[in-house]
């Protein structure tokens, strides 16, 4: 962890989406934390939250850092980075393994977790968390730390999260590229989880919905752990794109249309509102009711819900929910989405922003920094906790041969 010029000790999130780029300096304080820089730079090299233009991505870093630097007044040298992307898969595994001195110790606490991991997955994914969601000793179970208890037996109830090896590497060679190390790469929705959930709502039971540009990630917690993760591969570009085809209107002008009148319900929208529409191909601009651009981003909105009410009915989680859902990410700043989100979901919905900080709150209080001040937060909470991290030896095993030459430039 760096130091600023006042040797502050800082953590920096970086949080490499598909439509933006976006780094957040952290200071660790007496009180908390401190937001004490921000950087922003539109996304261009990523796909559905997968890098696919590794020089776009690069520069776009680039320009996100110095702007992050300059306001914060220090170098950036490492950060905490999100993954996301259809690739993302999880599930859960559990770990027995027998207590020596009859009481429980931290190398314990490391061998049944490390029991718990040992799946077998396929040699070109990796696991990037594995997340404790209760211990047992012996027959007692409900143990968030069991930590110096008594007992023969230890036994761990874990969430196994992996992705693509190739997808964590290109997210950690960009850094590279741009003179960052990265102390970690954190799941996308745990790191949201962070900034937006309260510890009462994770103990009873919440639904986290982070919509970004390109895929909406889903992370169930119950009991005070996450229990469930899940990726769909929609988002707000893809509201930007039915928008863009239906007013038949550049993509760039259907994004700016959309931020400034779109409206998920078109119940809410004034039928008399009109909005101007600029052609393609240099024709005349074009004048229509607010109503039809709304009528185009309801359908598409609901069926984003409705996957994500699928997804939680599947998994047998719908009477878990008794905090109801939290909608964060930049595409809930919408109008009439939580309203929207109550009604197929039928739970209470609230929307996400950061809290718990200081700082430059007012200008982070926006879902669209929910991620990045997340990473933050997951940074200053897990520094100096090396039990859940990728673990580099594991990749070099894997992918060893075919990707030593990578392995070399990262590490």
């Amino acid at each position: 962890m760096a130091k600023n010029s006042k040797g502050g000790e800082i953590i920096v999130g970086l949080d490499i989406g598909t439509t933006k780029i976006c780094a957040i300096v952290g200071e660790l304080t007496d009180d908390g934390i401190d937001i004490i820089g921000i950087g922003s730079h539109p996304s261009k090299g990523l796909r559905k939250g997968v890098v696919v233009n590794i020089e776009a991505t690069v520069a776009s870093i680039r320009r996100a850092i110095e702007e992050a630097e300059a306001m914060a007044g220090t170098e950036i040298t490492h950060v905490y980075t999100g993954i996301a992307g259809g690739h993302i898969k999880g599930f859960g595994s559990r770990g027995v393994v027998a207590l020596k001195d009859k009481e429980v110790r931290e190398a314990d606490i490391a061998r049944v977790i490390e029991q718990a991991k040992t799946v077998n997955i396929p040699v070109d994914r990796e696991v990037i968390h594995v997340l404790p969601q209760e211990f047992i000793v012996d027959d007692q179970g409900g143990i968030k730390e069991p930590l110096g208890m008594a007992g023969y037996r230890l036994e761990a109830k874990v969430h196994i999260v992996t992705g693509a090896v190739a997808s964590a590497q290109n997210i950690v060679k960009c850094a590279n590229r741009t003179g960052l190390n990265v102390a970690d790469i954190v799941l996308q929705p745990l790191a949201s989880s962070e900034a937006v959930l309260t510890d009462e709502e994770k103990e009873l039971g919440v639904c986290l919905v982070d919509i970004g540009g390109g895929t909406t990630d889903i992370a169930i917690f119950h009991g005070g752990s996450i229990v469930h993760t899940a990726v769909i591969a929609l988002g707000g570009n893809n509201l930007t794109n039915d928008i863009a085809v239906g007013l038949r209107t550049p993509v760039h002008e259907a994004e700016r249309i959309k931020q400034k009148y779109g409206c998920s319900l078109s119940s809410m929208v004034d039928k008399q509102d009109m909005i101007e529409v600029p052609s393609v191909g240099g024709r005349e601009p074009r004048v229509m009711g607010r109503q039809i651009l709304c009528d185009i981003l309801e359908p598409r909105v609901e069926e984003i819900f409705q996957l994500v009410h699928h997804e939680v009915e599947r998994n047998g989680f719908s009477e878990a929910l008794t905090s109801g859902v939290v909608i964060t990410g930049g595409s809930t700043l919408l109008p009439g989405m939580n309203e929207l989100a109550e009604e197929i979901m039928g739970v209470p919905v609230r929307r996400g922003t950061p809290r718990g900080i200081g700082g430059l709150v007012d200008v982070v209080k926006s879902p669209i920094y929910a991620t990045g001040v997340g990473l933050v937060v997951y940074g200053a909470r897990h520094q100096d906790r090396r039990l859940f991290r990728i673990r580099e030896e594991n990749v070099f095993r894997k992918v060893k041969g075919r990707m030593s030459e990578w392995l070399k430039e990262v590490f």
